[in-house]
């Protein structure tokens, strides 16, 4: 497996509205807007194909085809998918950005557009919705986006952020607002270090290597990691090693030992006090969880 590596500053500066209220894209996989980044724009990002990490303010998880995340103004985001070398993905993400103008400017008129608002301001922490309906009917919609022009487009548009905004299955992200995490000058290396780590935390992985990396001195980078991401070095690479293990934790027959060394922790004891501390369980209490999760849901399908 392997992250893709950019070291382009990440500040992504979107100049491409031509006077419309928002922007359709998609792209593929590997692509140069796959990087540790931040825009002022909000960002409703639908995954289309692969699985991999998500990484939204100080939030680490997984991300599959049919995840759908929204994140507000400036809070930094990134999603990388794991597949083996030289493997490419066509069109890995469709993914709509607007800005606060829409809406600040839309609520003087259509006063409709205030029930959004709530939402918008969750997006701040990051948001991932969970309804598997909801989301059905919101890449109809997406794709309806992706096909329209002019009005047509922005109200497919509204239909969907409505549909989204009465969605009560949704889990907050980041425990950190993009007001407190670090300023747009340092995000082209916080993006390095996010990277490497991602390439190298199935090992073992001193902070001393990933500042060596960067160029900096230990102490500094510390200070300067936690602010970017919100957490300190040893959690974001435990944070990434649990997600992992959860990961490795859906195959049933795999042992607990295999799963905490593959995961990258070096003895049981610790992967066992660190899952813990994550997930309020035990690996084999979580493991048991999905078991009977999947079960219930093969029952009612």
């Amino acid at each position: 497996m392997r992250a893709l590596k950019i070291s382009d500053p990440s500040y992504e500066l979107m100049d491409d509205h031509h006077g419309n209220s928002l922007i359709y894209r998609e792209h593929g996989f590997p692509c140069p807007l796959v990087r540790w980044h931040n825009h002022k724009e909000y960002e409703l990002h639908l995954i289309v194909a692969s699985s991999g990490k998500v990484f939204v303010g100080d939030y680490v998880g997984n991300f599959a085809p049919d995840s759908l995340f929204l994140t507000g103004p400036h809070l930094p985001h990134n999603w990388i998918s794991q597949m083996d070398d030289g493997e490419v993905v066509a069109k890995r993400d469709m993914l709509v950005n607007f800005t606060d103008e829409l809406f600040e400017a839309g609520h003087s008129v259509f006063s409709e557009l205030r029930s959004i608002t709530p939402m918008l301001e969750r997006s701040r922490y990051g948001i991932e919705f969970r309804c598997s309906s909801t989301i059905a009917q919101a890449r109809q919609l997406m794709q309806q986006v992706a096909d329209s022009r002019g009005a047509t487009r922005l109200g497919y548009f509204l239909i969907m952020l409505e549909l989204l905004a009465n969605c009560d299955d949704y889990q907050l992200l980041s425990g950190a607002t993009s007001a407190q995490l670090g300023d747009e000058n340092h995000a082209d290396r916080t993006n390095l270090a996010v990277n490497y780590i991602f390439d190298n935390y199935m090992r073992e992985l001193p902070l001393e290597e990933v500042a060596g990396h960067l160029g900096m001195k230990p102490t500094y980078f510390s200070r300067f990691f936690k602010r970017a991401t919100g957490r300190c070095f040893v959690e974001f690479v435990n944070s990434l090693r649990i997600s992992k293990s959860c990961e490795l934790l859906l195959d049933q027959d795999k042992p607990v030992t295999d799963v905490c060394f593959e995961s990258g922790f070096n003895n049981l004891s610790n992967f066992n006090r660190r899952f813990q501390q994550l997930k309020g369980m035990t690996p084999s209490c979580y493991r048991r969880l999905v078991e009977q999760r999947l079960t219930e849901q093969n029952l009612v399908s």
